[in-house]
């Protein structure tokens, strides 16, 4: 069992793997406490125990009404991929805390466990499960980090780009938070996200190539002040890209750069050729949109559209198109959906609900669980949801189960196969049923979810078998 200090020495740190080369293998990717408890099961012979961990959302962030489920389809890849290689082993033993008898079962793991979800793209609320696990105490211990982080992250950025796409009241919005996002997996994550929930496009080519979004982009502030004058710059992005040409005018000053924009708007058309439009990034965007809207149609281009981009979020998007009514045909946001809209985290969590055939649950003041494997069903109305044990009859005509067999036996079924295009038509579906009061930016109400009696009734049993068992 492992014996490590609490507080490494900084003086006794090694080096590390800092190759440029070096990448983290999927395997160790995890947190060590949970090689820790592992180790612990295996020496007491309870690694191969049966359990059931449950991965659910504890609270919504301030002023969200809804969260959007993502991150399924990288964590059944994580598990079916689950193995510690030679140089993973080597990497654990370097830590000097495990005995070769631990590398030994790491180095034979292989998952064959269960995994039921909900599809990724839908609708859940705080208290229903994601994703259940059932395998292994040890092996389910061990999924507990990246499970984490793969689920938390990415229905995060779900729920912000789905927010971005409803204040948009329909107009396009891209995704431009490559640039912005922590880290380059981030920044695929989010182009996986947007394509997920709807969005238009994004900035990222590789996002674009692999997740089958329309790649979006005009140009920098860079382009403009690499040539003599902005108008030479503007000729010569036309002539390049010709229909596709949107021309960012705030370089120096919005109104010459419009000026400029519509002379070469006019000698493009004398080729046949009609611009795209413009975009704006910066100053009072409703304000400058207007007098572009006015300045544009009154040349003759009421088809060239207005972008604009800077510093964007939902709540601004709402603001320039409910309350200022910008004319404003489309939005690029980077940092908000590359920081899931400022929200440092969901607080998910990943708890033990069944080890063998005994029903357990956490009973933390504030932090309290449900015990035993579970089910959603959900009314067709909207009017609620019902948390069931997952062995329950549905508790009521109307309502339909939400979590689904996604693997077994460490295979995944056919509904852990779906697409990432099923998954945007699923979301689809459920954005299409969501109640518009819960879509809301700001004060949303709160969504019922309601426990089954049969549920109450083991949690009553459960604490009665706590309370019984105290000294």
């Amino acid at each position: 069992m492992s014996t490590q200090s609490q507080v490494p020495d900084p003086d006794t740190t090694r080096e590390g793997r800092t190759s440029p080369d070096a990448t983290p293998s999927t395997a160790l990717l995890l947190d060590l406490y949970e090689l820790t408890m592992a180790d612990s099961y295996l020496l007491e012979g309870m690694a191969d125990d049966p359990a059931t961990f449950s991965l659910f959302a504890r609270s919504l962030p301030p002023g969200w009404g809804y969260l959007v489920a993502a991150g399924l389809d990288d964590c059944l890849t994580w598990l079916e991929r689950l193995r510690f290689s030679a140089a993973d082993l080597a990497a654990v033993g370097r830590l000097g805390d495990f005995s070769p008898a631990f590398l030994d079962w790491l180095g034979q793991l292989r998952f064959q466990g269960r995994v039921r979800a909900v599809p990724e793209g839908t609708i859940v609320f705080p208290g229903e499960p994601i994703l259940e696990l059932d395998g292994p105490l040890g092996i389910a211990q061990l999924a507990e980090t990246y499970l984490l982080n793969q689920v938390t992250l990415q229905t995060g950025l779900a729920t912000e780009a789905a927010r971005c796409r409803h204040a948009a009241m329909g107009r396009p919005v891209v995704d431009f938070a490559l640039r912005r996002a922590p880290g380059v997996d981030a920044g695929m994550k989010v182009s996986r996200c947007s394509r997920l929930v709807g969005l238009a496009g994004t900035s990222n080519v590789a996002g674009a190539d692999l997740y089958g979004l329309p790649a979006s982009g005009t140009m920098a502030h860079s382009f403009v002040q690499a040539h003599d004058d902005e108008l030479t710059a503007f000729r010569r992005f036309a002539a390049a890209f010709r229909e596709k040409t949107l021309l960012l005018v705030d370089t120096y000053d919005t109104s010459r750069g419009l000026d400029n924009a519509i002379q070469v708007a006019k000698e493009m058309r004398q080729q046949g050729v009609e611009l795209h439009g413009i975009r704006i990034d910066s100053g009072d965007l409703a304000e400058l949109s207007r007098m572009a809207r006015r300045r544009l149609d009154e040349a003759g281009f009421p088809s060239l559209i207005i972008f604009v981009s800077g510093g964007l979020d939902e709540h601004r998007i709402h603001q320039l198109l409910a309350q200022e009514s910008a004319p404003i045909d489309g939005f690029g946001v980077g940092t908000t959906l590359g920081a899931a809209g400022g929200v440092p985290t969901l607080e998910t969590v990943y708890k033990l609900v069944l080890h063998g055939d005994r029903p357990v649950r956490k009973t933390s003041t504030g932090k309290e669980t449900w015990p035993g494997a579970k089910q959603v069903h959900r009314r067709s109305d909207w009017s609620g949801d019902l948390l069931c044990l997952a062995a329950e009859r549905p508790p009521e005509p109307g309502a339909h189960p939400l979590v689904e067999a996604v693997m077994a036996g460490g295979r995944r079924t056919k509904a852990g196969r779906r697409t990432l295009s099923a998954a945007h038509l699923h979301f689809e579906g459920q954005w299409d049923q969501l109640p518009p009061d819960l879509k809301r930016l700001q004060a949303p109400p709160p969504y019922p979810v309601t426990p089954s009696a049969d549920l109450k009734r083991l949690t009553e049993v459960v604490d009665l078998t706590l309370a019984a068992a105290a000294p």
